[in-house]
């Protein structure tokens, strides 16, 4: 099992930004897919067409993000946190995916930075 970290900058306020992580329908404005997703904690999510699904954990409005990420039957917990910074140009988003599996670790890494906030920023420079 193996852990990502990383920073993203978003050029949104954080306001915005958890609204798109956290909306369904604005999930559907930067992905172009449609999204399960509430703020309720222990909630099921899905994204990307269900490549992505988990169970939601905790929020804090505007600021964080807990999620568990689902990999089959694989061994412990793999765990999202996203933390949402202000920046002086939006929002710096604080990503820490703990317990990943290693066969999955470079396109689960790939897919937070490209499809994931790579998406998320593309849609805001828009």
């Amino acid at each position: 099992m193996k852990e990502f970290k990383n920073y993203f900058k978003i050029g949104a306020p954080p306001e915005d930004v958890y609204l798109a992580l956290t909306n369904p329908m604005t999930i559907r404005l930067w992905t172009g897919e449609d999204a399960e997703m509430s703020t309720v904690p222990g909630s099921d999510f899905s994204l990307f067409e269900e490549s992505i699904s988990g169970k939601n954990i905790e929020f804090v409005q505007d600021k964080k993000i807990v999620q568990q990420w689902y990999f089959g039957d694989e061994g412990p917990e793999s765990i999202v946190t996203l933390i949402l910074h202000p920046d002086h140009t939006g929002t710096s988003v604080e990503l820490r995916h703990t317990n990943i599996p290693d066969e999955a670790y470079k396109d689960i890494t790939e897919g937070w930075i490209h499809a994931y906030f790579g998406s998320l920023a593309d849609f805001y420079q828009e």
